[in-house]
């Protein structure tokens, strides 16, 4: 019996004949005339065929995987060794069913059963006849069918057409197999020893590379002539495929160096994309040159670009450097070079929309329209570099996106936090590999427009890196004076950032370089009151987060004095970040509640918030220590706004030693050093026996250890506490203070007073003690901050004392 090269599934294509030609089965007519004279059984086995077709007369080997067919095999080949092949319509399907396999397949005679030494069965089958499904009878164990026959129908004798297209077919294939290197000569032997007509038919359509559903159409053909009018059509397009794959490869040599067979393979590629319609070099620089004269740039820049893009005219397209020279020369002309938005001059709108997105932030809202109002008048002033610095979450960045808005300009951001490389805003220069422009050009670009708002987010967070100093490169573009043209080193030409308003922001000052500093209008974008977040819960926070967590106003309501608690027992912050989170536990809660079916208070109480967000945690008793000698309220700044502290001191019997705790820093614990010196040399004045420093030992303790503390502006506060223990006196309830002590006594002023004011409204103080020097601070902050406070202003200790000390002793005073 002939023999086949074994594949998988796959049907024996012409590039698998194997070397012993006289081994391919050739059917003679004879053979074909005794094959129509067979009668076919009436029910057959069905082998379904993932990806091949088998076609009458053909030899071809199959693995089997799968148990039902390799059951079918073992049980065909014990009996009759017939069995019906048919193709699956879909080969991902592990079981087919009827439905999953065509109706027409053929008959086929196992020709030999091998055991492979990977476990799987493979078969040689012959086909014999087409026949076509009439009922699946059965389907376990596996699928059998009743058939009947499908005719052939055969062109007449006298048919002067038929033969030509026989012949059409066997030379085609000649030429195939002639023009493929991959099929052996070998094989031009079996077809032209073919006699039979519709065996070579059926012998070149199931070799040729179709897919199955075109083999499927080909078996499915009744009309041999048709069958050999498609085959030869098919055998055109894999001629034209094989020619012109020849023609590709006799355009490169055929010994080639590795540099050659790179060329070869793009010169492959190129004629490819060609052929397919792609765009070749020449039109990809004729495209740009179109694009180029649509740009507003000036005489200098176009003709720095018709430098490059002649260079890369001239350059190989297969060299590394000229993947660069396009994206640069991309860059360029993606670049908004005088392409800038219309600013909107509606200054009523633009205060609406301020008001709408932020509530309070009014110095904000001013400079903002102060720098509309200038340019509706000029046209033509530089954009200035804004700096808002505050804590966190009281609306910085969110508020470069309103501006953006009110001006109706486009709206970029950049976030500078932990940026350690110089060249992630200057760029890199073109001679590195992965080269790219620096984070402003590469923003404007995604801008659009020459006049974008573009925030700078986090300036203060800037590092310092072994690749340069970024701060430093962002002099050039926050200088009025030079950024008219920043360059960059990817660019290599000046771009005109003059008309760009940045909007930096920051959490502290102390860390942004001096130099960047000076180059910054900056704006203090302080804390809140009580009653501002309150406000800004009701108009912003909670609406947002019903509208994230696909809620309605109608499905939880929160009145003002639970917003209130919620601010007061479970957020310390200047900003509302926290409070929104707190916001969206009471909002998840109620969705919970809804999604569950269970009731609940839509209009949330008191006692849902504790039961929600547990006890309060920042209701502290501030004055609970009030009758304890040496306990004294101080204010403190602090990054995420202000704060107040207890300073606290104690005496032991000892030899006058003096103990400082609770994480303090060295100019804080100068402070306390400076106040026992002060109060030893003024003891007689201040009703202090002096020999009693000898006899006790004093220990000053800030709480809170694990936070570290550091400043001038508790020196006040220290005095005051160790005076009140010395002397036995209590420190008035509801008071607080800040300033910086000297040697002498005086009262220094210091700084952050706007945030050490809204913190002693958070906790109820009523009354305040600053430097004298201070006062000009709170003439600035809005009166409404100060409702309820009363502000005493000193120059020397002796008022803080007479203010914050009371006459009397406490209670069980010691005796000193």
């Amino acid at each position: 019996m002939a023999k086949t090269k074994l594949t998988s599934f796959d049907s024996l294509s012409l590039q698998d004949i194997d070397q012993d030609a006289d081994l391919i089965p050739l059917m003679t007519p004879e053979d074909e005339e005794e094959i129509n004279r067979e009668e076919l059984p009436e029910t057959l086995p069905i082998l379904p065929l993932r990806n091949t077709v088998l076609f009458p007369g053909v030899v071809i080997p199959i693995t089997a995987g799968r148990d039902t067919s390799i059951k079918l095999i073992n049980e065909a080949n014990n009996d009759s060794k017939i069995i019906g092949v048919v193709a699956q319509k879909d080969e991902e399907v592990e079981n087919p069913t009827a439905k999953d396999i065509y109706r027409t397949g053929v008959v086929a005679r196992i020709l030999r059963v091998l055991k492979m030494p990977d476990g799987n069965t493979t078969v040689i089958i012959q086909g014999k006849k087409r026949f076509e499904i009439d009922e699946i009878v059965k389907e376990e164990p596996y699928l059998t069918a009743s058939i009947k026959e499908v005719p052939e129908a055969r062109p007449e004798i006298d048919n002067k057409e038929f033969p030509a297209i026989i012949d059409s077919i066997k030379e085609l294939a000649l030429q195939i197999i002639k023009g493929s290197p991959n099929i052996p000569s070998e094989a031009s032997f079996a077809i032209k020893n073919i006699e039979s007509s519709s065996f070579l038919i059926n012998f070149v359509s199931s070799n040729m590379n179709l897919a199955v559903e075109d083999k499927q159409n080909l078996l499915e053909t009744n009309d041999l002539k048709e069958r050999a009018l498609a085959t030869l059509r098919h055998m055109n397009v894999e001629y034209q495929k094989l020619e012109l794959k020849n023609d590709i490869q006799s355009k490169v040599q055929s010994d080639m160096s590795q540099q050659q067979r790179e060329y070869f393979l793009h010169q492959q590629m190129k004629t490819i994309q060609e052929e397919l319609g792609g765009v070749s070099q020449e039109d990809e620089l004729e495209e740009m040159k179109q694009r180029a004269k649509k740009k507003k740039w000036g005489e200098k820049v176009q003709k720095h670009f018709n430098k490059e893009i002649s260079k890369m005219q001239r350059m190989n397209p297969q060299v590394a450097e000229y993947s660069i020279q396009r994206n640069y020369l991309d860059l360029f002309l993606d670049l908004p070079w005088n392409e800038f938005s219309k600013d909107k001059f509606d200054l009523k709108r633009a205060k609406k929309i301020l008001d709408r997105d932020h509530y309070g932030l009014d110095d904000v809202k001013r400079r903002i329209i102060e720098y509309l109002a200038v340019l509706k008048l000029r046209n033509d002033m530089k954009s200035p570099i804004l700096c808002l610095y505050g804590p966190p979450g009281t609306g910085k960045t969110s508020l470069g996106k309103s501006m953006a808005e009110a001006l109706g300009r486009e709206y970029v951001r950049v976030s500078l936090g932990g940026l350690r490389d110089e060249a992630e805003i200057r760029g890199h220069r073109k001679t590195y590999i992965g080269a790219m422009p620096g984070r402003i050009i590469q923003s404007l670009k995604k801008a659009g427009t020459s006049n974008p708002v573009f925030v700078l987010d986090e300036i203060d967070k800037l590092s310092i890196g072994h690749a340069g100093d970024p701060s430093s490169a962002l002099l050039e573009v926050l200088d009025p004076e030079q950024n008219s043209e920043f360059h960059d080193n990817f660019l290599e030409m000046g771009f005109d950032l003059s008309k760009v308003m940045f909007v930096a922001t920051a959490n502290t000052l102390n860390t942004i370089q001096p130099a960047l500093r000076d180059r910054m209008e900056i704006i203090n974008v302080t804390g809140y009151t009580i009653e501002e977040k309150v406000e800004i819960a009701k108009q912003h926070l909670l609406p947002k987060q019903l509208e994230e967590h696909g809620l309605t106003k109608e499905h939880i309501k929160i009145a003002k004095p639970q917003l209130e608690k919620i601010v007061e027992g479970y957020t310390r912050e200047s900003g509302v970040r926290g409070l929104e989170k707190q916001i969206a536990k009471m909002v998840r809660h109620a969705a919970k509640n809804i999604a569950m079916e269970e009731e609940y208070n839509v209009k949330v109480t008191n006692e849902d918030i504790i039961e929600v967000l547990g006890s309060p945690r920042l209701e502290r008793d501030k004055y609970e220590n009030n009758e304890v000698a040496g306990v004294v309220t101080g204010l403190a700044w602090t990054q995420v706004g202000g704060d107040i502290l207890f300073i606290e001191s104690i005496l032991s019997k000892g030899k006058g030693n003096l103990n400082i705790t609770g994480n303090l820093g060295k100019v804080m614990k100068e402070s306390a050093t400076i106040a026992m010196e002060y109060m030893k040399s003024n003891a007689e004045e201040l009703g202090i026996d002096p020999s009693i420093f000898e006899k006790y030992n004093v220990h000053i303790h800030v709480p809170e250890g694990a936070t570290p503390k550091d400043g001038p502006s508790a020196g006040i506060t220290m005095l005051t506490s160790l005076v009140s223990l010395f002397t036995q006196r209590k420190v008035k309830k509801s008071i607080a203070m800040t300033g910086e002590i000297t040697l002498r006594g005086k009262v220094l002023p210091v700084g952050g007073i706007k945030e050490k004011i809204l913190a002693a409204k958070r906790a109820r103080i009523k009354e305040i003690i600053l430097c004298k020097e201070n006062e000009r601070d709170i003439k600035e902050i809005k009166e409404d901050y100060l409702k309820g406070l009363t502000f005493h202003y000193v120059n020397d200790m002796s008022e803080v004392i007479d203010l914050a000390i009371t006459k009397q002793k406490v209670k069980n005073a010691k005796t000193l």
